[in-house]
């Protein structure tokens, strides 16, 4: 059985955090994973902004990274650690501003984005057709009408 153990900083905990944890686990049974325990941050530009420098030495910040540990766990019962999935949410908002689609299909989009690369696969561009584009793009269809953010608040958006 899979466990996902999400985090925070720089931003307060949203109410839709049992969805994104309910969203990860619907992800990993369709990529057919188990015993996996994944660790989900959220946090903001700054602390995206941060990581990505130090680590890839890039001083800027993105929407998405991945940092692949893939160990198992003696003390947690040889549960597999496959690593660490960190996501800016002013980074994902301005995502789907960009690109015109609903903030809550950009993070499901992200998080399973971020479960690939955990599970080896990489990319070397975005265009469509890259195997693990075309993965990712599977299994959010086979996720649709799984939500993580509230249908509407006031303006229209997701409620952070």
């Amino acid at each position: 059985m899979n466990r996902v153990e999400i985090s925070f900083q720089d931003i307060s905990a949203p109410l839709w955090a049992d969805a994104l944890e309910a969203f990860c686990l619907k992800a990993l049974g369709a990529l057919e994973i188990g015993d996996w325990e994944l660790s989900v941050l959220l946090c903001g530009r700054e602390t995206i902004k941060e990581l990505n420098c130090r680590y890839r030495g890039i001083d800027q910040p993105t929407d998405v990274l991945s940092f692949e540990l893939g160990v198992e766990s003696p003390e947690n019962g040889g549960r597999y650690l496959p690593g660490d999935i960190i996501i800016s949410l002013d980074n994902l908002r301005e995502n789907s501003i960009y690109f015109r689609i609903p903030e809550d299909e950009e993070l499901r989009r992200l998080l399973v984005h971020g479960i690939l690369h955990l599970k080896g696969m990489d990319h070397k561009t975005n265009e469509q057709n890259e195997p693990m584009l075309v993965l990712q793009e599977e299994i959010l269809k086979k996720l649709e009408g799984n939500r993580i953010l509230p249908e509407k608040t006031q303006n229209g958006r997701g409620e952070w």
